[in-house]
């Protein structure tokens, strides 16, 4: 019997720290109930690449909230945006939203740059200021296709042979 009782033992063990393990990973990625109240505000984006339903919103490199809702505005051709911020986090109305990469090979993610005003944003508004996603193939392709739309001079051009 006691070894009976020392199997199932391990076998809780083993189960309780899967379940810990489990917990733990879900809290990481976001999947948790948040302890906190939160308030949407909305924003439009001229594009929203590398953003999706769920991402990361930060403040200073902290995630105060997430994405909630992505969708097609068909009257502006915008990406219009639902963003579930912490209730503790009040926002100056002159806020600014953008889409930050973490390096060439990260994320994308929300941040959001808090501005100076003196009256803040409340639940349901705008923030008006927005920078969309950013390609790193465009910025790339403008590098180099930047070098050969140098006007060439015609005195060097031709050495006069």
């Amino acid at each position: 019997m006691s070894r009976f009782a020392a199997e199932v033992a391990a076998g809780a063990a083993v189960l309780a720290l899967a379940g810990a393990f489990a917990f733990y990973a879900a809290q990481g990625a976001g999947l948790t109930a948040s302890s906190g109240a939160s308030y949407p505000l909305k924003a439009s984006f001229r594009s929203v690449d590398g953003i999706s339903v769920g991402s990361d919103v930060r403040l200073a490199g902290v995630k105060v909230g997430t994405i909630t809702n992505l969708v097609l505005n068909p009257q502006t051709f915008m990406a219009d945006a639902t963003v579930m911020l912490r209730q503790d986090i009040q926002l100056p109305a002159d806020s600014a939203i953008l889409i930050s990469s973490e390096g060439l090979l990260g994320g994308n993610f929300v941040e959001i740059v808090p501005g100076g005003a003196p009256d803040n944003l409340t639940p349901g508004d705008e923030i008006e200021d927005t920078q969309g996603a950013v390609s790193l193939i465009s910025l790339l392709m403008k590098f180099v296709g930047g070098q050969s739309d140098k006007p060439v001079d015609a005195g060097s051009a031709e050495s006069g042979g």
